[in-house]
């Protein structure tokens, strides 16, 4: 009787091993961050970039994932860059975004 109990120890170890790392992994699939996570996406900004490198540009307004407003180019390379809102140069990429969105 004691050989039995020791023979399914090890058993028993392995099956709660396995259940223990289906758990986390579950729990770690459930908390995964969706698409739009809750915080600023623009940790750095560049002051302007040549308008003839941008594809289309989006603006994000301030909102509980973020205090500030954020700006992000993507680039005819298809990279993506935070651009500073206050800077001139951008407000006048956004400007003529905004014109060609409108003349279209």
């Amino acid at each position: 009787m004691a050989r039995a109990a020791t023979a399914a120890a090890p058993r028993l170890l392995r099956a709660a091993m396995l259940l223990l790392l289906l758990v986390a992994s579950g729990r770690r699939a459930a908390g995964a961050p969706v698409v739009n996570e809750l915080r600023c996406q623009c940790l750095q900004t560049l002051q302007g970039i040549h308008f003839k490198n941008i594809q289309s540009v989006k603006v994000t307004p301030p909102g509980p994932h973020c205090d500030q407003t954020e700006v992000i180019a993507t680039l005819k390379t298809g990279q993506e860059v935070c651009l500073n809102p206050a800077a001139p140069m951008v407000k006048k990429i956004i400007d003529k975004m905004l014109n060609k969105a409108n003349s279209n």
